[in-house]
């Protein structure tokens, strides 16, 4: 397979089992959204030398790959999808969090001023992608275009997660901000 198609040249993409749309297509923005933030969760994984931690960065990227693949597909064709976002998703995320929040039990998680070290600086990078692409799905829900709700109730627990990831890497800097 080529990386180079051309396809794209006009400005057009194509959705799952092919529906050509604009680049600029509501659900081709929230992927692009979907790909910044696991970017960006990527970058934050290779700052950290944790291993429990890179290892549960990387199960949300491949989280974040279903979600895109539930992004681009039409409602007809969701059945043809072997994997999606369900209850299981948001309660490991539910697991990690608790685990968390008893080992930062002492930390203030009001506002907190962002970046206070590299890594997490880039944590909180990825929970405002993470709040972005939770607003943008919100108006797909509206508008009946997402119709897994679980994946409404996972953005909005992976961002906490990735709020008290950036906390915990502050903390250990030092800062009580």
């Amino acid at each position: 397979m080529l990386i180079t198609t051309k396809f794209g040249d006009s400005g057009k993409t194509s959705l799952y089992r092919g529906k050509t749309v604009a680049k600029d297509h509501p659900r081709i923005e929230a992927c692009g959204i979907v790909d910044e933030l696991n970017s960006y969760l990527g970058f934050s994984k290779s700052l950290i030398k944790a291993k429990k931690i890179k290892m549960i960065i990387e199960s949300i990227q491949s989280e974040l790959f279903l979600i895109g693949s539930e992004i681009v597909t039409e409602k007809k064709y969701l059945s043809r999808l072997k994997q999606r976002i369900d209850q299981k998703s948001i309660k490991r995320l539910e697991g990690i969090i608790k685990q968390l929040q008893a080992k930062t039990k002492n930390l203030r998680f009001c506002f907190c001023l962002p970046g206070v070290n590299l890594v997490s600086g880039s944590l909180d990078v990825s929970r405002v992608l993470a709040r972005r692409l939770e607003r943008r799905l919100v108006t797909f829900k509206r508008r009946k275009i997402l119709t897994n709700k679980s994946i409404l109730v996972y953005l909005n627990r992976l961002s906490d997660l990735i709020f008290l990831l950036a906390r915990s890497f502050a903390a250990k800097s030092g800062s009580k901000k």
